[in-house]
């Protein structure tokens, strides 16, 4: 709170309305010898003004992306955020509200998760979308779940490496102990190795995991998912994406996806540190009821006027206990709001112009980089924002030195993989202007 507006008077008040004599009276039931029984070691009281100008000195010691040209990514991005998304978001009625429980009094907020849904189903092109999932890595997690769900048979999910690392390991942790077999499939040239896919994908399979483009910016051999799943009629394919790449890719939808799942950071959302975020997650219409998270619906009071009401509350904490699809509890609401409000501003153009610029921006860098000496590109394969380089030494001191020239360089594969020590995954959005791009890669060629 910026401003704590009880006084020594108001407190001794509220002391006396409830019966005791000091604060010290309410934890007069813990012993006394697991009590903290010394003052704490901070520093002295200081003024409002001073305060103030102590945590800005704090906050600027933060690099942030006005201070630094990001290239950074691997599911993280910086996109443009239009100043309307945060000043809508920021309203009171907005920014305050939890969850909708009473639709009486929740209209605008549930109209809001429910344009969100629209707008979801349409870019990815299924029948429905939900809202309140953490953030992509849980989104694919839940959407092993329900493919179980949806399949009622099988004990086996298929994987494939190259989805986000992190993303797997979220997925390893919701299945663990469920008695179900994760069997993860090796990449060829930085995507799927679909021979190998082939030959573990069988009728205990109940779904296949992908993810396009995948961790490594690569676009996936899609098809070849589709025909392999649609042998299985049980096996879900469940595909994870970018929501910016279909600006310019087809949607999930018409390569046979059954849900569609991905993190939402770059609808109108910053980056800040990891989070918060959210997910996204669409399905087929007739597997809606086995969706996690919430379905807000459209209906008409008793005067036929236009209403939205709490459809689908899948949650355990709705009394269902163990029964319940899901326990993803947090509301996410506020970061859905900010991707509406995006899309919104964006329309159809303005967001087929991001991705469009995006995608050009970056083959541009691309190029550009593999033309320096001792930097080539690691895989030579179509991608959309994020590439793989590998440079002439490890990856992660190329990332500090370039820090001194308020660059920041992309991510380290080597944290994911030994063998990848000396390769830098690059993103690039169209917030990058051709005189920053040329600035890294010139800094790029001197780093050696």
């Amino acid at each position: 709170m910026n401003y704590l507006p009880n006084t020594d008077a108001d407190r001794k008040q509220m002391l006396a309305a409830i019966g005791v004599e000091s604060v010290d009276d309410l934890f007069a039931c813990i012993p006394k010898d697991v009590r903290f029984d010394r003052a704490l070691d901070v520093p002295e009281p200081m003024a409002e003004l001073s305060l103030l100008r102590h945590m800005q000195r704090l906050a600027n010691c933060n690099i942030n992306t006005e201070q630094m040209v990001s290239f950074l990514g691997g599911g993280i991005y910086d996109h443009y955020l239009p100043s309307a998304v945060d000043h809508i978001i920021s309203r009171g009625e907005f920014f305050t509200a939890y969850t909708p429980y009473q639709p009486e009094v929740s209209q605008g907020t549930l109209q809001a998760v429910f344009e969100y849904q629209t707008m979801v189903a349409e870019l990815t092109g299924m029948d429905a979308a939900n809202a309140s999932m953490y953030d992509g890595a849980t989104a694919l997690a839940e959407a092993a779940m329900m493919a179980r769900r949806v399949g009622r048979k099988g004990k086996r999910v298929v994987m494939s490496t190259s989805i986000h690392p992190e993303y797997r390991q979220v997925v390893h942790t919701y299945l663990h102990g469920q008695g179900w077999e994760i069997v993860e499939v090796p990449t060829r040239e930085g995507i799927t190795d679909v021979e190998a896919l082939e030959e573990v994908v069988n009728e205990d399979t109940f779904a296949v995991l992908m993810q396009n483009p995948n961790f490594f910016g690569l676009l996936e051999p899609v098809t070849a998912f589709e025909t392999l799943v649609s042998t299985f009629k049980t096996a879900q394919l469940v595909v994870a994406c970018d929501p910016i790449s279909l600006g310019v890719l087809r949607p999930p939808s018409t390569y046979g996806a059954n849900i569609v799942v991905g993190e939402g950071q770059p609808l109108g959302n910053p980056m800040s540190f990891g989070g918060p975020h959210l997910g996204f997650f669409a399905a087929d219409k007739r597997h809606m009821r086995s969706m996690p998270g919430r379905i807000i619906g459209q209906t008409q009071d008793v005067e036929g006027r236009r209403g939205f009401v709490m459809t689908l509350q899948t949650r355990e904490q709705h009394i269902r206990r163990e029964r319940a699809t899901s326990n993803i509890c947090s509301n996410e609401a506020l970061n859905a709001l900010a991707a509406t409000v995006y899309l919104s501003l964006m329309g159809k153009q303005g967001f087929q112009e991001v991705a469009q610029q995006t995608t050009q921006k970056a083959h541009y860098a691309a190029k550009a980089i593999a033309e320096l000496p001792g930097f080539e590109l690691a895989f030579d394969q179509p991608f959309f924002k994020e590439f793989v380089i590998k440079g002439p030494g490890p990856a992660n001191k190329l990332i500090e030195k370039l820090l001194d020239d308020e660059i920041l360089a992309g991510v380290d594969l080597g944290r994911f993989d030994d063998t990848m020590s000396d390769c830098l995954l690059v993103a690039v959005t169209e917030k990058r202007t051709k005189e920053e791009i040329d600035y890294f890669v010139e800094r790029l060629g001197e780093s050696k």
